[in-house]
């Protein structure tokens, strides 16, 4: 496996740990809004090979903690199991974000305990799902079964969404919060916008439009915030 960017440490991306983030490239989205769309594309050139990472983490033990794999679209690599394990034998642990389309190797994961934290999107309504993730069609059961195994596991997990005023409205989080109702985390973060970014016109909400969202998801994830808002 090819690993297409490395943020060498980090306190934000995996809540509690000193981390690391690995990039891996591919994803079968095209979101209008991703800040990655260069590892979408397949623009961004490899940085290093899977043997390069762990010799990396090799000799960042007791520096680091823990590995977050972000993407792009981690699932979409099917080996990745097989480097967690081996992530993990190194005594790091191991947190992954996904878009949530490949519940079979997320189960197979969350099974075996690879993870010990997942952040999974939510990309929007029902209704709105297909093009706010970019795509003409695409099968809501998927992102369903990933949300009840995340639901019904015993790891930590979270659900986000990325908030871009010509994509959400108030009704979207009504939509939302009934899709994760329950749920242990959900949080809100407002688009920013960056030269990474497909599409221009994108804008953010407000503040107050941000602070009405989250309220509303609060009625269906008692644990709803905002992340990124002031």
């Amino acid at each position: 496996m090819n690993i297409h960017g490395l943020q060498k440490m980090t306190l934000l991306d995996f809540p509690g740990h000193v981390a690391c983030t690995v990039f891996l490239g591919g994803c079968d989205f095209r979101c209008p809004f991703c800040h990655n769309f260069e590892l979408v594309d397949g623009s961004a050139k490899p940085v290093m090979s899977e043997e390069e990472l762990l010799q990396f983490l090799n000799k960042r033990t007791g520096l680091l903690d823990g590995v977050a794999f972000t993407g792009g679209e981690p699932l979409l690599h099917k080996d990745l199991p097989e480097l967690m394990r081996k992530i993990r034998e190194l005594g790091f642990g191991v947190k992954l974000d996904t878009n949530g389309y490949h519940p079979e190797l997320l189960k197979e994961i969350l099974k075996e305990g690879l993870a010990d934290y997942v952040a999974m999107d939510i990309k929007n309504s029902p209704e709105k799902y297909a093009i706010t993730a970019g795509v003409e069609t695409l099968d809501l059961s998927r992102i369903e079964e990933s949300i009840s195994a995340l639901m019904n596991s015993n790891i930590d997990y979270e659900f986000r969404t990325t908030v871009v005023k010509e994509f959400h409205d108030a009704d979207d989080f009504h939509k939302m919060g009934e899709m994760i109702r329950g749920a242990k985390n959900y949080f809100l973060q407002a688009f920013t916008d960056r030269e990474t970014v497909p599409f221009g016109g994108l804008s953010a909400p407000d503040a107050d439009t941000m602070r009405s969202f989250c309220s509303i998801a609060a009625l269906y994830v008692p644990n709803a915030e905002l992340r990124g808002v002031e």
